[in-house]
């Protein structure tokens, strides 16, 4: 890479008009001394920059004129040419600012006549009358006001002429805007220059001196007239709405400041500010002047932004320093702020609401500074508890959760600025007890930690007030924050309040401690909670702590590396990760990544020798943990110094992480992988570079440099062997049948490598160069990446060959191969299959950037550049249009053919291919600097007919009422009669036969049209359909409607590139453009239809895209007629929409299909910093039609105008900017859902979910009621008041008759969506303190709601009360709910009464004891006491006295709650439960229900599952406590209720339950927590028969889970005295179960059967043979489980049971197996490491794991015991394989089995090489399972590498038949291979990729047995010819692999 080269500054050159040239020319000296000369040189030279250093001189040299009062006009020219260049010089050009402050100095002499000079050419300036040349002479006078001397002295004399000119140019240019109306790019450039005028009068204003003090204020000057003419203006626009709101808002300012200079006495400005933002100007008292210029302010309907506009300006333009205003600022202070809190009711636009919430800022700093001298009345007013800081409060609370990120910071800096003014107005008062303070910081902590504004509200008060008081509040606020890091939107928020935290208490705790103890307590608060959550944890959240927290707090702290290092290091012996967890390894590896990458460890040795061992990084780049081998490389790669040197142990290790981590499933680790690399390759090019030039001066002579200049030096050489090594892995890896992601790290990390290490320029040494190390082997791997269906992997190919661009060449030699290939990608590009049509693009690209077509395709064309042949882009068009009109020729006889014959286009030549072809060359086409000129016009002419012509052939099919499965085929006459009357409604084209005719099918598989002449008449009997071999193809439907969509998607991104790409002008066009404006029209109108017309969203999705590109072209174009087309197109569309013509083709259904995505292109495109006229309008009249009553016209209108709207709310690119109009679209949801036509209520409710979306956000888990997807009640009707009166008007409509007494049930659908919304609001913290916006006025209808006869609604209204209700309302809120229900002697109640009701107790109830962790134990006990006095009134809605076991049930679940909430008594207290008397009410409730007395009912009632679940609840802790009292007396007693008695339940709703509980336990005993297991083992027999007559799945699943967790020998010996069944009949019960097809219980089966079999063999070692045939059909069993037919939790089970029995089966030093079985078992582990699913894998890998770890094994590697990724486990676990048949002595037997393996027996070799007579393309819709992770050639390298070292030459001569066999088997299959390989096509890797990638991959698996059987038989091995390039090193692992 070398040193990089400083960007040159680009320095426009000052010029001089030509008689001034000469004037200079005749004035300069001979010796080139004075002025003149120097200003001659200057402008001669053409480089700005070079003109600085003459500019510079001119003060030097003009001080050296001896001036003794004589007259010299040679000087006075120079001075007349200098202002000249001044006034030319642009406002941007540098030369200016230097010019000007080079003329501050000049000599006081020469100042006069400068003056005079710059006064000439200014006043000339200011006398132009061209309207374009204004903002020149504006920016000029700009200018001289700024830090100039004479060009200040120059304006103070031409003041009237100046404040005349800027009056006329504004008039001017504000007549000039209104004449270019709906022209937004003219109108802009306008508006700007208005804006400058603007700011150019205030300029002037405040920096004119104004020496007698009445310059601006005098009525008699001139200068006042037209400053009253300025203000007329600038109030004029401060009220003009078509305006930009920068020029409203700057007008703003200058109304202030020019009333501030012209307003006498100033004493009285305030007042008369006040009264005009009060809109109380008292006109009587008022200057005339000021009601002249200024008196359309003084009215009463002032717009709201012009109000806001004024407060800016008083804010900005008055002085608030020092209170120089006095009592009557302070007033203006408080008028001002009162004014902007009603304005933030009355503003919803975005943009002035972020100008509302800058404008509040600026108040609070106003403040501030007033507050520093202020009267004590102003003090109370601004103190915490004063009204004005509630307002403030009020808003930051409403607005820290606003979308806009802009104004949530604004929020931010008004909370701090509240603070500051709150500290001022105490006084100096100890902020720590003040109650302010206390109470602000109370509030704060009790809000939940998803709210983003509680953050930043906390870090303004920790650096207000100080850490200590928070933590000692509570000290887990550090692990809190952590915790909450796992959400990614709240991380930055968490990261940096806990930065402001841990900064602020190391501050506090080094001041106030002597010593250095302090930094314990420190790492304890911060660092101790930081290393918990990289230990454990979420992964997500582990992953944003690194990035976010853990570099601040290591940069922040670097001495606390070594306390964390110290930690981790302990934890890594005792703690593993694994694929949950990282462990202690990942988090060392962590903390040392993020400390090397900030700089904190020295060098790479530093950190491998002191902190971390070599052995524990190689065991980090192999986890399998993702983010620990990250974590890890990054150690090695990453460095604070690009020039650090890469040690050698450092490219070891990074080589070996390369091999064992390419294929990542991860899109995020692949990423991270390449940048890390990418990083490193860049330390070694710049290290090298260092490294090189100490070399160079440490070379003896010349000649040696000389040398060295040609050869790397020798220090250099272990980063190109590194570099070689790398590029060797990285080739090898690209073998046949590698998976996509193998392929994409490759050749994403070879393009790394290409980009670093770019061919030599100049003197830049490479240490590498990618190029040296491609040959025609390596060039041709690359071209098979083309053959990939993953079209990233194609990318990456075709960008790493176009940089090898000199190599790829020298590739392109042969004619022959160069046809065939050309041939491919013409084939290719007609293939069935879209992503061959890719292909084909790359592979034409790459034959015309290299130039590379057949001579033959060339030939014609060569001599039409022959002024250009020897240009590249020249040579590069000739090859494009070459190709291109191939294309068409191409393209345009398949249209004609499918014109005759869709069916035979759609099977033979879909056309798509040929202008996605084309599309594609057009993109990769320089378009600017194009040659041929007159060509490509025709082409582009001709290419828009075909594109024309192709899709009317395909938009019948899109355009019908049902594309998908559209297709004229029948089995007989009635359906072929029905298909032709839906063929003739889509008005079929008639030259068409595809349309024109049903076509009948016989009933047979394949069929050929020839045969329907028969059966239909009036049928072409040429219409067969043959394909590209003249054979009869199937069609279906699928295929017709693929190629029909795809074409249309084709043409659509054409037209789309063609408008974004080609340059457009108005007719007449010059000759050199491509595109008319006739033509662009077209395409809109093409666009229209297909939008407008098309069904098939893939058609009309793609289409959208197209017209997206085709509007944003059309929104910048300076023609004006194109720039209105868009609104126009608009305006049509709405008219159809409003029109319900019977005859439109507008889709009323498919949610109006293309409608919306046509709309949305129009409005998208519109610019956003104008006034988005189109949006208001349309949105005006969208929701009119939404919220229509009219049925005169249908609904239709109605149902376009919903399905549009929810289109709009769901577009990201509109913003801000469609949330006024969400309130709108609430209510015409919410009132469309009333309707009585199915359709519109089906519209209402999709945009009424987009509206959810859009107000809440996405909804990023699975609780439908996320935090993070709610908002405070104040916040919502702050954004959206106009929801607050109609939620509550609806609301109190639906309650008011939900009980309706006449019987009738009125369902009120409206009722579900006002729900909806209400229970995602819940109280703010300003509710208590404000009674606007409140939610209280809800919660009655609310309460009302839960009567509903409608039993979901009565669920919703329960949810929807709680967030209503705060916590301390509650008890007294579910007493008044209690109160209400009727008692016993009731005779009048309605059950969905109490059912409602007792939903809201329970929901109400469930959130109080959750949430009320912030409450005293006392408080929080006896409120719950008094709630359950009110509950124990009651209690007969439990009892049998109440009818409904619905409401029993719910009341059940309330009990339920309260015993397990009062059941934790406060310490030293009587539990609660016993002194209410509770207990025995429940017990009573318990034992008499009918889970005692049995059901008296034979069927289900109404409610019965859930009044079952909910009694089981209920009654189990009263089993546990019975339980418990028995064992505590030693009685024996019987007990009442016990589990045996509820497991005999019929119903498997109880003994669900009761098992969930027992399951529960058993887990816990087994993990060694306190449980019982005596009464799982008194329960075994209940178990054992339950198993055997169980027929619920869940609870049968159930029962073998317990047996599972109980030991085998604590049940096993009783199966034949309960079940009849001997141990081992038991046994093959349980795998004839696990056999079975489905999986849950399938695989705890298999997992009891494995435990049982292994009790089995430990128990009976001495008979291992009876146990047999046993063991054989487990095997068999284990294998069957690890099948990818099934379900992902067999494959899973089949791991967990081979991981817990591997030290018995598979790694028992003796085997008690048989070979073939136990290689079974392994031929499992290795299947299930190659398995597609990414957990399988994981689970696998654990296999490996305890197989490494045991006594025989461990000493063969160095990962024993290590969690290993699933690369290495296979690697891992074949080598341990190999060792263990050494061990066992099975090298014999055991050899013959592996190198099947190798060889791939049971393959049919003929099955390799598709039936040619069976074609690819009738399968194309087929789906079969495909492995994307597992690679044939990689299992073979990995099994091969053990092999070799462990076969011996020599073999027994006992065994060489098998052997023979083998090798027989293997070279039959090799000249088979051979063979077919001839057979196969030219360029077969692209028109035959499976079957030539499977024989490739064949062929290297027979060489590979042949080589091993070779090597066995003492021979030499293959010649290395006979071995493919990437599989010459097979045998030949380098060191750092052997180990795997």
């Amino acid at each position: 890479m070398g040193v990089k080269k400083k960007r040159e500054m680009q320095v426009a050159a000052l010029t001089v008009c030509p008689e001034d040239l000469e004037t200079l020319r005749s004035l300069a000296d001979a010796e080139g001394k004075n002025l003149a000369s120097l200003l001659l040189h200057c402008v001669q030279l053409t480089d700005g920059v070079s003109q600085i250093r003459y500019i510079k001189q001119i003060v030097p040299v003009l001080e050296k004129v001896d001036k003794n009062g004589v007259y010299d006009p040679a000087i006075e020219n120079c001075l007349r040419i200098i202002a000249s260049i001044y006034f030319s010089l642009t406002l941007k050009n540098p030369l200016k600012k230097i010019l000007a402050s080079s003329l501050n100095g000049l000599p006081e002499y020469f100042v006069t006549d400068a003056t005079y000079c710059f006064i000439f050419y200014l006043q000339e300036d200011l006398e132009t009358a061209d309207l374009y040349s204004y903002r020149k002479v504006m920016d000029n006078i700009s200018s001289c006001l700024e830090n100039f001397n004479v060009g200040t002295a120059c304006v103070v004399y031409l003041l009237k002429v100046v404040l005349r000119f800027l009056y006329k140019s504004l008039t001017d240019i504000l007549e000039e805007n209104r004449k270019f109306a709906g022209n937004h790019i003219v109108q802009t450039q306008l508006m700007n220059d208005l804006l400058v005028g603007i700011r150019v009068s205030m300029t002037l204003v405040q920096k004119v001196p104004n020496p007698e003090g009445h310059l601006w204020s005098d009525s008699n000057f001139l200068i006042w007239r037209t400053m009253c003419g300025l203000l007329s203006i600038f109030t004029d626009f401060l009220n003009d709405g078509d305006l930009l709101q920068t020029v409203q808002s700057t007008s703003g300012l200058a109304v202030i400041l020019f009333v501030k200079n012209m307003f006498c006495p100033s004493e009285k400005l305030p007042e008369l500010i006040s009264s005009l933002l009060l809109q109380s100007v008292d006109c009587s008292s008022t200057p005339e002047w000021f009601m002249n210029c200024c008196g359309s302010l003084c009215s009463a309907d002032m717009p709201v932004s012009t109000l806001l506009f004024l407060c800016h300006g008083a804010l900005a333009m008055l002085d608030w320093q020092d209170g120089s205003m006095g009592l009557s600022g302070e007033a203006l202070l408080l008028d001002t702020v009162h004014v902007l809190f009603t304005l933030t009711s009355q503003i919803k636009e975005s943009t002035l609401e972020m100008f509302l919430s800058r404008v509040l800022a600026s108040w609070t700093n106003s403040a501030l500074h007033v507050l520093e001298s202020s009267s004590p009345s102003l003090k109370d007013c601004l103190n915490g508890g004063s009204s004005i800081a509630r307002r403030l409060l009020e808003y930051v609370y409403t607005h820290w959760e606003h979308p806009l990120d802009a104004l949530r910071h604004q929020t931010k800096i008004i909370f701090r600025n509240l603070l500051q003014m709150h500290r001022l107005t105490t006084e100096g008062k100890d902020v720590v007890t003040d109650p302010f303070f206390v109470e602000l910081t109370k509030s704060l902590l009790q809000l939940e930690w998803h709210i983003k504004g509680k953050y930043a509200c906390l870090g303004c008060l920790v650096e207000s007030t100080g850490i200590e008081h928070i933590l000692a509040i509570d000290k887990t606020i550090p692990s809190q924050i952590l915790e909450v890091m796992g959400d990614q939107s709240l991380v930055p928020y968490a990261s940096d309040l806990l930065e402001t935290m841990f900064k602020n208490h190391r501050s506090h705790l080094k001041s106030q401690t002597v010593t250095n103890t302090w930094m314990d307590e420190w790492h304890e608060t911060w660092v101790s909670p930081l290393l918990s959550i990289l230990c454990g944890g979420n992964l997500d959240q582990k992953s944003y702590v690194i990035d976010y927290y853990l570099p601040r707090l290591l940069n922040y702290s670097p001495e606390s590396l070594q306390y964390m290092v110290k930690i981790l290091q302990a934890s890594i012996d005792t703690e593993t990760g694994s694929c949950n967890r990282r462990g202690a390894l990942g988090a060392l590896m962590a903390c040392l990544r993020t400390a090397r990458a900030h700089g904190h460890l020295q060098s790479a040795t530093h950190a491998w020798e002191n902190l971390v061992c070599g052995a524990r990084i190689k065991q980090g780049l192999i986890h399998q943990h993702c983010q620990v081998r990250i974590d890890t490389l990054g150690l090695l790669c990453e460095s604070n110094r690009s020039t650090e040197v890469v040690s050698t142990e450092e490219m070891e290790w990074v080589q070996f992480f390369i091999t064992y981590n390419l294929n990542s499933q991860s899109p995020g680790e692949r990423q991270q992988i390449c940048s890390l690399l990418k990083k490193l390759f860049c330390r070694i090019q710049e290290s090298s570079q260092v490294l090189y030039k100490l070399e160079q001066r440490q070379s003896p002579s010349d000649s040696e440099s000389e040398c060295s200049r040609e050869r790397p030096p020798v220090s250099l050489q272990p980063y190109k062997n590194f570099m070689s090594s790398v590029c060797n892995i990285l080739f090898e890896a690209l073998f046949p049948g590698s998976s996509y992601s193998t392929r994409f790290s490759a050749l994403s990390i070879l393009g790394s490598v290409a980009e670093v290490f770019p061919v030599s320029e100049g003197n830049i040494q490479t240490v590498y160069q990618l190029s040296h190390d491609i040959d025609a082997g390596r060039f041709q791997i690359l071209m098979e990446c083309f053959t990939s269906t993953f079209e990233e992997v194609k990318t990456l190919a075709f960008g790493l060959l176009m940089k090898l661009s000199s190599v790829t060449v020298g590739q392109f030699q042969d004619s022959e191969k160069l046809q065939y290939l050309f041939q491919a990608a013409l084939e290719l590009s007609t293939s069935a299959k879209p992503y061959d049509c890719v292909t084909a693009s790359y592979l034409l690209n790459l034959l015309i950037w290299q130039d590379a077509l057949p001579a033959s395709l060339t030939a014609s064309s060569a001599q039409q550049l022959t002024r250009g042949a020897g240009k590249k882009a020249a040579v590069l068009e000739r090859n494009t249009l070459v190709v291109m009109k191939c294309l068409m020729e191409n393209l345009e006889d398949e249209i004609s053919q499918a014109e005759n014959s869709l069916l035979q286009a759609a099977s033979s030549f879909p056309m798509y291919g040929r202008v996605h072809c084309i599309t594609r060359a057009f993109q990769r086409l320089p378009l600017n600097a194009l040659q041929l000129v007159s060509e490509w016009r025709l082409v582009v002419e001709r290419l828009l007919l075909l594109a024309y012509r192709l899709s009317a052939v395909v938009s019948p099919v899109i355009q019908s009422s049902s594309p998908e499965g559209l297709i004229p085929m029948d089995t007989d006459s009635e359906s072929a009669n029905r298909l032709q009357v839906i063929l003739n409604e889509i008005q079929p084209r008639d030259t068409n036969d595809y349309f024109s005719q049903a076509k009948l099918l016989k009933e047979c598989d394949s069929f050929d049209l020839e045969d329907l002449s028969t059966s239909v008449s009036n049928i072409d009997s040429c219409a067969e359909i043959k394909g590209k071999e003249g054979k009869t193809c199937d069609v279906t439907a699928q295929m017709v409607l693929v190629c029909c969509w795809r074409s249309m998607k084709e043409v659509a991104l054409l037209l789309g590139t063609l408008c974004q790409l080609l340059p457009m002008q108005p007719v007449p066009e010059p000759s050199d453009v491509l595109l008319t404006v006739p033509q662009v029209k077209e395409m809109g109108d093409y666009f229209k239809q297909q939008l407008l017309q098309s069904r098939h969203r893939g058609a009309f999705e793609l289409a959208y895209t197209g017209f997206v590109k085709l509007t944003d072209v059309l929104n910048r174009c300076s023609n004006v007629s194109l720039q209105k087309l868009p609104e126009w197109w608009l305006c049509s569309v709405l008219d159809d929409i409003k029109s319900s013509d019977p005859s439109s083709k507008l889709c009323a259904t498919r949610r109006s299909a293309g409608i919306p995505f046509y709309i949305q292109a129009l409005l998208a495109s519109e610019p956003k910093k104008g006034r988005l006229d189109l949006l208001k309008r349309t949105m005006g009249e969208l929701i009119s039609l939404a919220l229509s009553v009219d049925t005169s016209k249908g609904a239709v209108p109605q149902v376009h105008a919903l399905n549009i709207l929810r289109a709009l709310f769901r577009d990201t690119r509109l913003g801000e900017n469609i949330i006024p109009f969400v309130a709108d679209g609430a209510k015409a949801a919410i009132l469309g859902f009333t309707s009585p036509v199915w359709a519109v209520r089906n519209s209402s409710t999709l945009l009424f979910s987009s509206l959810i979306t859009r107000i809440f956000g996405v909804k990023r888990g699975k609780d439908e009621l996320s935090k993070t997807n709610r908002m405070t009640g104040r916040e919502f009707f702050s954004r959206f008041p106009e929801l607050y009166p109609f939620l509550l008007k609806q609301l109190e409509t639906v309650a008011s008759t939900v009980d309706s007494e006449t019987g009738e049930p009125d369902r009120h659908p409206s009722m579900f969506l006002l729900l909806l919304v209400l229970e995602r609001l819940y109280p703010s913290p300003m509710d208590g303190t404000s009674s606007a916006l409140s939610l209280a006025p809800f919660v009655p209808f609310i309460i009302r709601c839960a009567r509903s006869p409608i039993y979901r609604s009565r669920e919703m209204a329960a949810r929807a009360l709680v967030p209503f209700i705060t916590i301390d309302q509650i008890p007294s809120t579910l007493r008044a709910l209690l109160d209400s229900l009727p008692n016993s002697t009731d005779q009048c109640f309605r059950q969905n009464h109490i059912h409602g009701t007792l939903l809201q107790v329970f929901h109400l109830l469930q959130a109080y004891v959750t949430d009320s962790r912030h409450r005293t134990t006392a408080d929080f006990q006896q409120e719950l006491s008094d709630v359950t006095a009110c509950t124990k009134a009651k209690l007969w809605l439990a009892m049998r006295r109440n009818p409904c076991l619905v409401t029993r049930a719910v009341y059940i679940d309330i009990l339920f709650l309260l015993t397990d909430c009062l059941s934790r008594p406060a310490e030293g207290t009587q539990p609660a439960l016993e002194s209410l008397g509770l207990w025995e009410d429940v017990r009573g409730i318990v034992l008499g229900s009918e889970l005692v007395t049995g059901f008296p009912w034979t069927f289900k009632v109404p409610g019965l599952p859930q009044y079952l679940q909910s009694l089981t609840k209920l009654a189990i802790p009263e089993v546990w406590a019975s339980l418990a009292l028995a064992e505590a007396e030693g009685q024996a007693a019987a007990i009442p209720l016990s589990f045996s008695r509820l497991l005999e339940s019929s119903f498997p709703e109880v003994r669900l339950l009761i098992l969930d509980t027992l399951l529960e336990r058993a887990t816990s005993s087994e993990l060694g927590e306190k449980g019982p297991p005596p009464l799982l083992c008194s329960m075994r027999e209940e178990f054992l028969l339950l198993a055997m007559k169980e027929n619920h799945p869940g609870c049968f699943c159930r029962v073998l889970k317990i047996l599972c967790h109980m030991n085998p020998s604590e049940w096993l010996p009783q199966t034949e005295c309960c079940v009849h069944l001997s141990p081992k009949e038991f046994l093959i019960w349980t795998m004839d179960i696990a056999s079975k097809d489905r999986s849950e219980v399938q695989s705890v089966a298999l997992r009891l059967a494995s435990r049982v079999i292994a009790y089995h063999v430990q128990t009976c070692e001495e008979n291992k043979d009876s146990m047999a045939s046993e063991l054989r059909q487990w095997v068999q069993l284990v294998v069957w489980s690890c099948g990818d037919h099934l379900p992902t939790t067999s494959r899973l089970a089949a791991a967990e049971v081979l991981t817990s029995t591997a030290p018995l089966f598979l790694t028992n030093p003796q085997p008690i197996l048989e070979l073939q079985d136990t290689l079974s078992l392994w031929r499992c582990v290795l299947t299930l490491l190659q398995s597609e699913e990414q957990t399988v894998r994981e689970a696998a890998a654990e296999i490996v794991t305890t197989a490494t770890s045991q006594g025989n094994t461990c000493q063969s590697t160095e990962f024993a015991f290590c969690q290993v990724n699933a690369s290495a486990a296979l690697a891992l676990a074949l080598a341990v394989l190999c060792d263990l048949l050494r061990q066992w002595d099975q090298l014999v037997p055991g050899l013959p089995i592996l190198l099947g393996w190798l060889l791939g027996e049971g393959d049919d070799l003929q099955d390799l090489v598709q039936d040619p007579q069976q074609g690819e393309d009738d399968h194309i819709f087929e789906k079969s399972e495909v492995n994307f992770w597992a690679e044939t050639l990689t299992f073979v390298k990995y099994l091969c590498r053990p092999l070799f070292l462990l076969c011996q030459p020599g073999w027994p001569s006992d065994h060489s038949q098998k052997l023979c066999h083998l090798q027989t088997v293997a070279s039959e299959q090799r000249l088979l291979v051979s063979q077919l390989l001839k057979e196969l096509p030219p360029s077969a890797e692209f028109l035959k990729t499976v079957e030539y990638t499977r024989l490739r991959i064949q062929e290297e698996r027979t060489l590979a047995v042949l080589r091993l059987l070779a090597f066995l038989e003492g021979k030499n091995v293959l010649r290395a010819e006979d071995c493919p390039s990437e599989w010459r090193q097979l045998m030949a692992p380098r060191a750092s692999e052997a180990a795997c």
